[in-house]
């Protein structure tokens, strides 16, 4: 999979082939439905596939702090999108100028002169331009005159309800891990680089991996039995996803102390995968009483582990 960054940098030899368009976030069992049609589309007609997407996803640009938790950084989105055999990625800056382009010139610009699209895959809510004045009606009427195809995949539904990135969501906050793999076809996880902190951790008694999440609002709060890949080994540990609200902090950050390790990781990029949800994140009044609770924290996750290993592997 190649990773184009901007519109300045299609070639030749990305244009012409089957187009899907969208955020994408989790890259869950229905995006997977739809990039397996757009796959199988592309084979068809002998051509490449192409998954244009954008940063930051348009609703962060309008609503900001407001948005929903974002299930996938874009790093993690595109570690995952490189398991799902796509030709090409193609990432558009989302800003003033993106969101005031008119539907027709997104098609007449964008799709037919620069793209070159011969066949154009959405979802059935897929809706596009300036006040998202773009439909599917719209698509079909352009690509009868300007000779592309068109087609929208329906809702994939599971357990009598449709799979999407708010349901995922859902069932993350409420610690339902086994609801979000199902719908997301794999764990959920984190990827991150690790960053030097407060060093509050040491001082506490329990030295932390810190990885700031780069997002506005995290779809995890709280304690959690994780697993992380990235070293030599993978390792299991006890993860804290929030703001630390004991010393006033503001920033979303996962910090993750794994058991058994002691090194200097300061730069590692580790992925980190969530099992178990213990509490929510709760402020406290000092040092003391966090400590304290820290110490029961990982008694609690080291006991999870010793009774679900087997389940793991």
């Amino acid at each position: 999979m190649e990773l184009i960054r901007g519109l300045h940098n299609v070639r030749p030899q990305h244009r012409n082939g089957v187009i899907t368009i969208g955020t994408f976030d989790g890259v869950h069992h229905g995006h997977q439905m739809l990039l397996s049609h757009l796959r199988a589309k592309a084979s068809e007609l002998h051509c490449t596939s192409m998954l244009v997407t954008f940063e930051p996803q348009p609703r962060e640009y309008f609503r900001g702090a407001v948005v929903p938790a974002r299930l996938t950084r874009f790093r993690e989105k595109i570690a995952i999108l490189r398991e799902c055999d796509v030709d090409y990625v193609l990432c558009i800056p989302f800003n003033e100028r993106t969101s005031a382009t008119p539907a027709e010139v997104v098609i007449n610009d964008f799709l037919v002169r620069i793209l070159g699209v011969r066949y154009l895959v959405v979802g059935d809510d897929f809706r596009f331009g300036k006040n998202a004045e773009g439909d599917y009606a719209m698509l079909q009427r352009a690509g009868d005159q300007l000779g592309f195809g068109v087609t929208h995949l329906g809702t994939m539904v599971f357990d009598h309800d449709r799979v999407s990135s708010t349901r995922i969501r859902d069932a993350l906050a409420s610690g339902d891990f086994m609801l979000a793999e199902k719908l997301l076809g794999r764990k959920y996880f984190m990827m991150g680089t690790v960053v030097v902190g407060q060093r509050m951790g040491r001082e506490l008694g329990t030295p932390t991996a810190n990885i700031r999440l780069q997002r506005y609002r995290s779809a995890l709060e709280g304690i959690f039995a994780v697993t992380v890949q990235g070293l030599e080994r993978e390792y299991e540990g006890s993860a804290y996803v929030g703001t630390r609200p004991t010393v006033d902090g503001t920033e979303p950050l996962l910090e993750v102390h794994l058991f058994d390790f002691d090194g200097d990781i300061y730069g590692r990029r580790l992925t980190v995968t969530f099992h178990h949800k213990f509490r929510e994140d709760v402020k406290y009044e000092g040092l003391e009483p966090l400590k304290k609770q820290i110490a029961k924290d990982l008694e609690m996750t080291r006991d999870w582990f010793a009774a679900h290993r087997a389940d793991l592997t």
